[in-house]
């Protein structure tokens, strides 16, 4: 992955480089970026990782929000920005047969190293009765490692980047929301990887947001 976008708070407009989405970004308040940046200075060597968030059972904006600020509250994790939220339909089903996802991408700041923070998605999962009944099925939460720093592992348990983040708009259009540079391992950059696939059945849901915590 590319050096760290260093200003998250300044708006960035995707359709003019890219042809597609909506070029609003979140605003981050200049007293949380302060504080975010203070915290980090307590953190030893601290990555960065690239977590996508997805859901479409019960109140999808509530339970992101909730995934959003049990990430902050693990001890040694810093969320650093939040993208807008986007509404799309299931992965790998007929039309029609789910309801519709949130999705989200959440950039953190961490010394953890990629497996125990795995294990600390895997929590936010099971606090949310996230149930693998299916590879396809509906979920109350996601909480998807999409790649960390720049390592590259094909350790079965947390393969890293994500094996099928290329082909997922719903994570490369938040995660470009995000971090306009950003580079996935392997792939190339955000950008180019979504010229190249399109952004169909991707929308933005300016109507609600996540909070960055505080």
């Amino acid at each position: 992955m590319t050096a760290e976008n260093p200003d998250f708070t300044e708006s960035t407009d995707f359709t003019a480089a890219t042809g597609y989405g909506d070029p609003t970004v979140q605003p981050v308040p200049a007293s949380v970026v302060a504080q975010v940046d203070a915290a980090d200075a307590t953190l030893s060597n601290p990555k960065t990782a690239v977590i996508a968030l997805g859901s479409n059972l019960g109140n999808r904006l509530e339970t992101l929000q909730g995934a959003v600020d049990a990430l902050e509250d693990t001890p040694g994790v810093r969320v650093r920005a939040v993208s807008p939220v986007y509404e799309t339909e299931p992965w790998g089903v007929a039309p029609g047969s789910q309801p519709s996802y949130f999705n989200a991408v959440v950039l953190v700041r961490t010394p953890l190293p990629p497996d125990a923070l795995l294990e600390r998605a895997q929590a936010i999962e099971e606090a949310y009765l996230r149930v693998r009944a299916e590879r396809w099925g509906p979920r109350t939460i996601d909480v998807d490692i999409v790649a960390y720093q720049g390592v590259r592992s094909q350790d079965p348990a947390l393969t890293l980047p994500h094996p099928r983040a290329h082909e997922r708009a719903f994570v490369l259009v938040p995660w470009y929301d995000v971090d306009p540079a950003a580079e996935l391992p392997g792939r190339g950059p955000v950008a180019e990887l979504l010229r190249a696939i399109g952004t169909e059945g991707i929308r933005r849901r300016a109507d609600v947001e996540l909070r960055l915590p505080e």
